[in-house]
């Protein structure tokens, strides 16, 4: 990509500097220069002549404006230590960036802000171009690292649906990770994915590829409560049974087949003899009130005192 611009002057030198300030091109570029006219001086420096004209111009990346527009987002967040570089291999816009210390902070939690950077370097890159297209862009390691522990996580959930045949919902995912884990499963034999969703809730649902749920009841903290009827809600098919067959019973009857026969049993003719009561003494309290004698108060004492005379201590 070439940009470029024309000026004119009295001089060609002067026509140069002007293509330069119409230009605005940055330090660190080289600016070459194409004279297109060099003009001519007025006869007696009052009638004819013509002014010179220059074109000035300098190649600019397919990508300078991404470039730009990420470095001002990382200085916006104040990361100050930025380099960047950008290759373009098989439709994929690869970008590698270099942030020194501050990589966690790009990164963010489950790579939650780089995402977002890479969504909108995308829609920067794609704005004014006819063939789309995929814009990847990675800090250190990191998406390598990622898409080991997604292969773990698929193999893991796979291994889970295989032993108990539920279906497994990962978590919401962007479309790169969720390709990471259909990806990883298409190598695993017995389960099957698929997404599901919209949006930022799009997830992937791990199944059993031999019909779906083998049976039991259960309430599962992702897949909700799966019975006979399959799991309805990420597609499970319900298991069939081929019907039961009883072998017929012969009812044979017993030997002393006749009815046995009870006489009926009479309750009004029994008598109940009447209870008979001790009978209840109503003076017994008043005896024995009677029969405890009173105790006498000591002689010498106080009326109304048990315990005789009180004298205090002498010393």
């Amino acid at each position: 990509m070439i940009k470029e611009a024309t000026g004119t002057g009295i001089t060609v030198e002067e026509a140069f500097e002007n293509a330069k300030m119409l230009l605005n091109a940055p330090d660190e570029v080289t600016v070459e220069h194409e004279i297109i006219d060099e003009g001519k001086k007025k006869t007696f420096g009052l009638f004819g002549g013509t002014p010179a004209k220059v074109r000035v111009f300098y190649n600019v990346s397919p990508f300078s404006e991404a470039e730009e527009y990420i470095t001002a987002i990382l200085h916006g967040m104040g990361v100050s230590e930025v380099k960047m570089e950008i290759e373009e291999a098989d439709g994929t816009v690869q970008i590698q960036l270099d942030c020194g210390k501050d990589q966690g902070t790009v990164i963010g939690r489950r790579g939650e802000v780089l995402d977002a950077i890479q969504y909108l370097t995308r829609l920067i890159i794609n704005k004014e171009s006819d063939n789309y297209k995929r814009v990847s862009i990675n800090i250190g390691s990191y998406r390598e690292k990622r898409e080991e522990t997604l292969k773990d996580l698929a193999k893991k959930n796979a291994a889970k649906v295989k032993k108990y045949g539920r279906s497994v919902a990962l978590d919401p995912m962007n479309p790169y990770e969720r390709r990471v884990i259909h990806t990883a499963i298409q190598e695993i034999d017995g389960v099957t994915s698929h997404s599901v969703g919209n949006g930022n809730e799009r997830k992937v649902i791990i199944t059993s590829s031999d019909g779906g749920y083998k049976g039991g009841r259960g309430r599962d903290s992702k897949d909700g409560f799966k019975g006979k009827q399959g799991n309805k809600r990420y597609g499970d098919s319900p298991k069939e049974y081929p019907p039961r067959e009883y072998p017929p019973k012969e009812y044979t009857p017993p030997k002393d087949s006749a009815p046995k026969e009870f006489a009926p049993r009479d309750f009004t003719s029994r008598e109940y003899p009447p209870k008979e009561y001790a009978p209840k003494d109503r003076d017994s309290a008043a005896q024995k009130e009677k029969a405890q004698p009173k105790k006498e108060p000591r002689s010498g004492s106080a009326p109304g005192s048990l315990y005789g005379k009180i004298e205090p201590k002498q010393r």
